[in-house]
């Protein structure tokens, strides 16, 4: 007999278990093992971040054919130096001492000659490689040989670890792109069929077989199925979806093989523009790097006419002028003052932390924003779904012992199944399925009141106290005085009483609200809903000011108040009812970005999930990247200022310009790493 799997009511596999730790395996889903093996998992599938990565033969070939040049470099520099002062060689002398040491230039120094002569036929003459280029050759002219290798070869092992720093930090945001798979398995004639997803068109039903990624947004059509969103949210938590909800490309499905019918195009859909705008990020820039960049292009003609200025000018006001002594100094002073520092490690920081962001479910749509984040004094959040759950429930009935309470919710139920608010939704959840005993009459909306109809040729009201004033019935209670949103209801003529329903708080928003505040940020709430509950849910959060009842324009103006004060300030809503507010503020903030194209369009930064703790951690990631950044800067102009000065008074030698160029480089790449590695 053929076995049948077995799943409880929220997809989990009962049966079979080495098969589920196989498929969890297969998905990539280390959370989840580790959840069920914590003391073993660890030995047998690491994670990224566990502060160590596991090489691969194709990774060490790569990595050894970039170092491979400057290893030629290193041996040949090494055995003159020795053939020079350790072990003399009696043909080591003119034209083959020479010849070796060009050898030993040449792997080193002919890339970088090549990337000076590109530049300039770009119009870029002063770049780093024409200031090294400039002050090795010249090192080759005054017979300073193993100095002028020694230079070359310090920066092209500084431009591999470069290249190795970025290569990790562009690997942080492949790890994302590489979440959307390009092919699928579609069902044609009711056979599977391997394909490109671009090809598959909208209506067709994609199979998706446990551990796979599904590649184009859909509409579940089994009954249950589990999915791994970390692709999208960052949090490898199971989430099951049931027949009929929405699931997203880069989902990986866990347990059952599923069938999902194409709502989007590939190019359309949710992670197709998540890629986008994380490609896109870095085509921002921030003002500090845009500085920078500027900086550099004046900083470095000036450089170079001070060290022709430093090799001539004592000329005049030298008794003992030595050419070749002020040329060595002038070299010593380009070395020192490349840029490079400057211009490779501050881009790295800036890509290092939205790298780090996009993978905490955290997308900036450039540097610009981190930086601004990082100054953010005001955080204006909206309640309802950014605070709140955004799904109400009935909290209690108070209707008058006159009426028979059963009687009245089957009405008021059957009243509510003709609205879709989730007020409705909510008292649904709380009687049940509608009674088709209930014959309604002359059913009216009544816009921003209620619902009316008749039954039984009575009238029934449900609705807001405003209906109740409308249609003069009469009640002995204060509105006011009720702190959650209420559902009032009359019967005949009379008053039977009200409904309370309440959202629920998000488990996350207190935390939310306390690190905002050790962040030294304000938090404010505005939001439509009643001022009451508005007011009760900030003062359970601790939230320093809030206001209820507002209007979109309302809202506005709060924001505006704030902003008189010339604070800044990051409002955080959904991204599309909140426009107008979105656009005034300095950074615009979308909480649960995948469920709306136009939440990715407007923000600014958008939070993939509806976790509002991500919100002080986006604000730290940006903090800490602009520390980073202005560490080294500081470390930058400190070395180069004091190496500088030495260097034109005479006092530095080739050496220690190698470490004022090429060492502070790699600290301030070292440094700029080191966000990638952070825990936020």
């Amino acid at each position: 007999m053929e076995h049948k799997h077995r799943y409880d009511a929220q997809g989990k596999q009962l049966c079979c278990i080495p098969q589920e730790e196989k498929i969890y395996t297969d998905a990539d889903a280390k959370k989840l093992l580790e959840q069920k093996h914590p003391k073993t998992a660890h030995s047998n599938d690491h994670d990224d971040e566990d502060g160590h990565d596991h090489s691969h033969s194709g990774d060490s070939d790569n990595i050894f054919k970039m170092f491979l040049p400057a290893i030629i470099s290193l041996v040949l520099l090494l055995a003159g130096i020795a053939m020079d002062n350790w072990f003399p060689q009696t043909w080591f002398t003119d034209w083959v001492r020479v010849v070796w040491y060009v050898f030993a230039y040449i792997p080193v120094g002919l890339p970088v000659l090549k990337e000076a002569v590109e530049s300039i036929g770009k119009g870029e003459i002063f770049s780093e490689f024409f200031l090294m280029g400039i002050a090795t050759i010249g090192a080759f002219t005054i017979a300073e040989y193993p100095e002028g290798v020694a230079v070359m070869l310090f920066y092209a092992v500084g431009e591999v670890f470069q290249t190795l720093a970025v290569s990790r930090a562009k690997a942080n945001i492949k790890s994302l792109l590489d979440q959307r798979p390009d092919e699928v398995t579609v069902l044609r004639d009711n056979e599977p069929q391997t394909v490109k997803a671009e090809t598959v068109e909208i209506g067709e039903i994609i199979q998706l077989k446990p551990g796979e990624k599904l590649g184009l947004d859909g509409e579940l059509l089994s009954a249950t199925s589990s999915f791994n969103t970390a692709a999208l949210t960052g949090e490898s938590k199971p989430d099951t979806k049931n027949k009929g909800e929405t699931v997203l490309a880069g989902m990986i499905n866990l347990n059952t093989v599923s069938q999902v019918k194409v709502t989007t195009a590939y190019t359309d859909s949710k992670l197709s523009k998540i890629l986008e705008l994380v490609q896109n990020a870095t085509s921002q820039k921030a003002p500090t790097e845009l500085f920078i960049r500027k900086f550099a292009k004046i900083y470095t003609p000036i450089v170079v006419f001070l060290a022709v200025a430093i090799c001539l000018v004592p000329y005049f006001f030298v008794n003992d002028y030595q050419f070749t002594d002020w040329l060595y100094r002038a070299l010593v002073f380009l070395v020192i003052s490349c840029p490079c520092a400057l211009v490779i490690s501050i881009p790295l920081g800036y890509f290092g932390g939205i790298g780090a962001a996009s993978r905490n479910g955290i997308l900036f749509k450039g540097s610009n924003f981190l930086d601004a984040l990082s100054n953010i004094q005001n955080v204006v959040m909206d309640k309802t779904g950014t605070m709140t759950e955004g799904v109400f429930n009935v909290q209690e009935v108070v209707f008058d012992s006159a009426f028979n309470e059963t009687e009245i919710l089957q009405m008021v139920n059957v009243l509510e199944s003709h609205s879709t608010h989730p007020v409705a939704t909510a008292i649904h959840e709380y009687v049940g399925k509608p009674s088709n005993e209930v014959e309604l009459q002359d059913t009216e909306e009544i816009a921003g009141h209620g619902l009316k109809s008749t039954i039984d040729g009575k009238e029934l009201l449900v609705g807001n106290f405003k209906l109740m004033d409308k249609f003069g019935i009469q009640y002995d209670l204060d509105p006011n005085t009720i702190v959650y949103t209420t559902i009032a209801v009359a019967y005949d003529n009379k008053f039977v009483g009200y409904i309370t329903i309440a959202d629920t708080i998000k488990e996350d928003a207190q935390d939310t609200i306390n690190l905002l505040h050790k962040l030294n940020v304000k938090a404010t709430m505005l939001s439509g809903d009643k001022s009451t509950v508005v007011k009760y849910v900030a003062e359970q959060l601790g939230i320093d000011n809030a206001f209820g009842d507002l209007l979109p324009e309302d809202k506005v103006n709060r924001v505006k108040e704030i902003k008189a004060k010339n604070e800044t300030v990051a409002f955080v809503g959904d991204g599309v009812n909140d426009a107008p507010v979105v656009a005034l503020s300095d950074v615009g903030i979308a909480m649960g970005g995948l469920g709306s194209d136009a939440t990715i369009e407007t923000a600014d930064v958008v939070i993939q999930d509806d976790r509002p703790s991500k919100i002080p951690m986006a604000i730290n990631i940006g903090k800490q990247t602009k520390k980073i950044v202005w560490q080294n800067i500081t470390l930058a102009f400190v070395v180069k200022g004091i190496v500088l000065a030495l260097g034109a008074g005479g006092l530095a030698t080739m050496w220690e310009a190698v470490f004022a160029d090429v060492g502070v480089a790699l600290l301030a790449i070292l440094n700029a790493v080191r966000i990638q590695r952070m825990k936020f």
